[in-house]
């Protein structure tokens, strides 16, 4: 969250409490806008509903900031869990020689931060339980701080990465998941670099021509 969403967050919280008959002082509201500002709002809205509904004992109770976060967290934990075996699945039953495309383009992104999907076929089985906790670490991370990075189009394997190098035809993709939604990954998908680099001297001739232009 950011500043903007504080009046918001202010709003939700005080409905909260009063839901169960409760006023909170403004230094608690500060503690809990500190505690769970790294958060995205509607994730926050999203947990704190979810916690009234609670059939168990803890729905009785205001929520405390750790409740929040455990319900935050342990939602993209499920979610990185469900990434990790389709990669897993796409590895073990496809393989790195094909091309492939997932239905989650947060799949490819987190892929290609990791070296790309040629690089993940090269891993061992020794190394694959910390591959699969690196995945989830980075998945939960972009999922946590609410990122819609870019990512690439298509995970390109082995084998079209040589047909590309050599001139030959190239073999189509292999769609993993929804396909129709990885279809949609496809067109959403960019082949620009995914983390910027430039020279100091061009950044700064960029700069000089905009303070003319202004």
């Amino acid at each position: 969250m950011n500043a903007n969403d504080q009046g918001r967050f202010v709003t939700i919280l005080t409905g909260v409490a009063d839901y169960y008959e409760r006023t909170l002082p403004a230094s608690v509201i500060s503690l809990y806008w500190a505690g769970l500002r790294a958060y995205d709002l509607a994730a926050v809205e999203k947990a704190m509903w979810e916690h009234t509904q609670s059939p168990d004992e803890s729905g009785r109770w205001m929520p405390k900031i750790a409740d929040i976060k455990q319900k935050l967290e342990g939602r993209t934990q499920d979610q990185a869990s469900i990434a990790w075996a389709k990669v897993d699945s796409g590895v073990r039953k496809v393989g790195t020689y094909r091309d492939v495309v997932f239905d989650d383009g947060m799949i490819h992104r987190v892929l290609a931060d990791m070296g790309g999907w040629i690089a993940l076929g090269r891993k061992t089985e020794v190394e694959w339980p910390f591959i699969a906790k690196e995945f989830e670490n980075r998945y939960r991370g972009y999922r946590l701080r609410s990122e819609a990075p870019d990512f690439p189009p298509v995970l390109i394997g082995i084998s079209n990465a040589q047909n590309e190098h050599q001139g030959f035809q190239k073999q189509e993709p292999v769609l993993i998941g929804d396909a129709e939604k990885a279809k949609q990954v496809m067109l959403l998908g960019t082949t620009k670099p995914l983390i910027a680099m430039q020279l100091l001297s061009a950044a700064a001739n960029s700069q000089e021509q905009m303070r003319r232009i202004a």
